[in-house]
């Protein structure tokens, strides 16, 4: 065995993601409900483990949704499990958001194959890293969140460490404490889910806590931006028969106009549901609609108070 694999099998034996768990030696001699009991408690661990970080996540969320006001870009990285969730999360901001795709974006080690394969070696390379900021022209203005459950993937590691020097805001999310992924990252998230059922699968409870937290760092960046009126997603993009009758309902419990009104007002927005709320409820045509909008930014909240007359 080469010194290589001798340090990273040592490395390996530090992490609480890797830890053997002797107790399950003969979980696969279990009937199934038992195994199914077993991964239901195990789950109920995590969030749990995610709360003890809410205060660094919610330190991390405001730093991004400073950056993305000024015009910023959302880049997550990683590799394996943690890239896949990243694209995954990224993927999701247009239909939700309507965000151009360009504005969240998720880079997975290896490319686009390796969202459904594996590409040898490409986790291992944190030179990868660096060369895929370098083809997105990161800029100091972006936001770098580097995923890796073991908080050691040279791929995650190598891309807050590159976005850091390029003066973008960067965050590390592992799921183990004392990471190098964190110490590399202005923003460390260290969400502690301790030993997988099956030793080293961390596809399971770590995978599960980086999924939440990526929805708290898109969904509460979106509402931070506007992107939302209360808790209702006024930016939904309607690219389909269910989206179209989602963005109606939401019009529809934003103002409690009938529909007609609503049919009318969305006819007249382009279907816009964010510009035809603001119809309704200021009683404004859609161009003036669109211009209170864009002076605020896009916040809908800012753009009603701003018709509000002057006491």
């Amino acid at each position: 065995m080469s010194a290589t694999y001798s340090e990273l099998r040592a490395q390996l034996a530090t992490l609480a993601t890797e830890a053997y768990r002797p107790e399950l030696a003969e979980i696969d001699r279990l009937p199934t409900a038992e195994i199914a009991a077993l991964m239901n408690q195990e789950d109920q661990t995590v969030p749990a483990a995610v709360a003890e970080q809410l205060p660094a996540i919610a330190a991390a969320i405001d730093a991004t949704a400073e950056r993305m006001a000024r015009g910023g870009r959302l880049v997550y990285m990683g590799a394996g499990t943690a890239g896949r969730l990243g694209v995954l999360d990224a993927s999701e901001c247009p239909p939700t958001f309507n965000t151009d795709p360009s504005e969240v974006v998720g880079l997975i080690a290896g490319g686009p194959a390796a969202m459904v394969e594996a590409v040898e070696g490409a986790e291992d390379s944190a030179e990868l890293a660096a060369a895929d900021l370098t083809a997105l022209g990161l800029t100091a203005d972006d936001i770098v969140v580097g995923v890796s459950a073991s908080g050691r993937t040279p791929y995650a590691v190598g891309a807050v460490a590159h976005a850091r020097a390029l003066g973008a805001l960067t965050i590390g999310l592992s799921c183990n404490a004392d990471s190098a992924l964190a110490a590399a990252a202005e923003h460390g998230i260290e969400v502690v889910t301790g030993p997988e059922l099956l030793t080293g699968s961390t596809r399971l409870k770590a995978g599960t806590a980086q999924k939440l937290v990526l929805n708290m760092i898109s969904t509460i960046t979106m509402i931070r931006l506007g992107k939302t009126y209360g808790n209702l997603m006024v930016d939904v993009r309607a690219s389909n028969d269910k989206l179209q009758a989602r963005s109606r309902r939401i019009v529809a419990l934003a103002t409690g106009a009938p529909d007609e009104q609503i049919e009318n007002a969305l006819a007249a927005a382009d279907g816009e549901a964010k510009t035809a709320i603001l119809m309704i409820l200021a009683d404004i045509d859609a161009k003036t609609a669109e211009r209170r909008l864009a002076d605020s930014r896009g916040h809908l909240r800012a753009a009603l108070h701003a018709t509000e007359p002057t006491p």
